[in-house]
């Protein structure tokens, strides 16, 4: 339980500091310098390295040694099963916690396999980064999209099946579309949006 204080309060400082870098940078006309502060691609970086440790802090210290241990087990339903989420449900509720914050920044994963359609690529810069991972899937996609008045900066970052929980799941779910993954493989995408305003 300590460590997963720690993790959550690991977190909470990064995305603070994400926050506030990403706050003082906007973009600017070409010909005119940007104001001092971190770009939002090394920002985006920064909250991935994040969610990326987290996720696997959490799969393999929390998720897998409770199961070994025969102490509780993960599972899709968790809720009604008295049951921890899987590593998928950990980062999507997590960011549904973080979109409900108001400060602007989303993050989710996407396939394009996804077992509910919620997952699926929502604009054609996030179907594309999902197609272009099969040729450079450890680079991120990056673009800016548009919501309204305001700006984002997407970044979307390849998602990979990095434990047999993840693989066993997908391909055993009935309504996977694909069922043939195995370790290592991509899977999908997580994508971060950060506000540029």
């Amino acid at each position: 339980m300590r460590l997963i204080l720690t993790v959550i309060q690991a977190r909470s400082l990064w995305f603070a500091l994400a926050l506030a870098c990403a706050s003082t940078y906007s973009l600017q006309a070409k010909d005119v310098a940007p104001p001092p502060g971190i770009p939002p691609e090394k920002v985006a970086d920064f909250v991935h390295a994040v969610l990326d440790a987290d996720r696997t802090i959490y799969t393999n210290q929390v998720v897998n040694r409770m199961q070994a241990k025969g102490i509780v087990s993960a599972a899709e339903h968790w809720e009604h099963e008295n049951a921890l989420p899987l590593p998928a449900q950990f980062l999507q509720h997590s960011g549904k916690l973080v979109a409900e914050s108001g400060r602007g920044i989303r993050y989710r994963l996407i396939s394009l396999w996804p077992i509910y359609q919620r997952n699926a690529p929502a604009t054609d810069l996030e179907r594309r980064a999902l197609e272009s991972f099969s040729q450079t899937p450890d680079r991120p996609f990056t673009g800016i999209v548009t919501s309204g008045r305001k700006q984002y900066f997407q970044a979307i970052y390849s998602d990979r099946a990095s434990s047999a929980a993840c693989v066993k799941c997908h391909n055993s779910h009935p309504l996977s579309p694909k069922r043939d993954f195995a370790l290592n493989d991509v899977m999908g995408g997580m994508t971060i949006t950060i506000p540029l305003d």
